[in-house]
C-alpha cells in the first residue's frame, strides 16, 4: 500500500508552507485529499506531481490559466484543458509574432535612417521649416505629409500669425520615419504603435526593449512545452490509477 503523504511532506518537497499546500488543494490545483480517521488531510504520490506540475505550468501559462487547466483535468475534462492551453501557446505566437514584426521596423530605422543631430553637447537654437520645404528634405509629396499629420502620426506646430505648418528637426525625423515604413509598406496602425514607442526612447533604446521582450516570449515559449510534458505525464498517471 502506498504510503500517506502529509501536508508537511509536500511542502518541504518544493518549499513551500503547508498553509499554501491547503490552498493549492482548495483552489483546485491539486484533486480532492482524503481524510484520515483524525480528519487529517492524506496526500499520495499522485498529489505531489500534480502539485509539481501546477508550479510548472504556473511559470508558463501564469496562475489563471493553469488554474483552469488543472480544474479541467480534476473534472475529467481534456478537451477543455487542451482549449486552455492552445489559446496560450496562440496568444503567446501572436505576441512574438508582433515583436519581431516591431524589432524588423526598428532594424530598418536604425539602418536607414540618417544619424539624429539630437543631444550633441552644443546645442543650437531650434530651426523651423515649413512644409514644403519638410517635405523636400525628407523626399516625399507635401499631400503626403498632410495626409500623415490626418492620420495622427505628424504633428507639425502652427505659426501664431499666419498658422503655417512648422516642422522642428523632431518633426522632421518622424516625418523620414513614416515615409520610410510606408515605403517598406508598413499599415498607419503599425507605424502608430512604433512612433509611441520611439517617443520613449532613441531607436537603438527600443530596439534593445523589444529584443528582451522577444527573448522573454521565447522563453515563456519553452516554459510552456516543459510544463505540458510533465502535464501529459500527470494526465497518464491519473488514468493509470483510475483503470486500477
Amino acid at each position: 500500500m502506498e504510503k500517506a503523504l502529509r501536508p508537511v511532506d509536500l511542502a518541504r518537497s518544493i518549499g513551500v508552507s503547508t498553509q499554501a499546500v491547503r490552498n493549492y488543494e482548495r483552489w483546485g490545483f491539486l484533486p480532492e485529499a482524503e481524510r484520515g480517521p483524525q480528519g487529517y488531510r492524506l496526500y499520495s504520490q499522485q498529489h505531489l506531481h500534480a502539485l509539481r506540475t501546477s508550479r510548472s505550468l504556473i511559470a508558463g501559462f501564469g496562475w489563471e490559466h493553469t488554474l483552469r487547466i488543472m480544474q479541467y483535468i480534476h473534472q475529467n475534462d481534456l478537451a477543455g484543458a487542451l482549449a486552455v492551453i492552445d489559446a496560450r501557446h496562440a496568444a503567446i505566437h501572436q505576441s512574438r509574432r508582433e515583436v519581431e514584426e516591431t524589432l524588423d521596423i526598428l532594424r530598418t530605422i536604425a539602418r536607414d535612417l540618417p544619424h539624429s543631430s539630437e543631444g550633441s553637447a552644443v546645442r543650437k537654437s531650434p530651426h523651423y521649416f515649413r512644409i514644403g520645404e519638410a517635405a523636400r528634405r525628407v523626399g516625399v509629396r507635401v499631400s503626403a505629409a498632410r495626409f500623415w499629420e490626418e492620420q495622427g502620426l505628424i504633428q507639425p506646430i502652427r505659426e501664431s500669425s499666419s498658422r503655417y505648418r512648422l516642422y522642428d528637426e523632431k518633426q522632421i525625423r518622424i516625418l523620414q520615419t513614416v515615409a520610410l515604413l510606408r515605403k517598406t509598406g508598413y499599415g498607419f496602425e503599425t507605424i502608430g504603435a512604433v512612433l509611441a514607442q520611439l517617443a520613449s526612447g532613441a531607436p537603438e533604446q527600443v530596439l534593445a526593449a523589444a529584443e528582451n521582450r522577444h527573448k522573454e516570449l521565447v522563453e515563456t515559449s519553452c516554459r510552456c512545452v516543459e510544463a505540458t510534458a510533465l502535464l501529459w505525464a500527470y494526465i497518464e498517471e491519473r488514468g493509470h490509477s483510475q483503470d486500477e
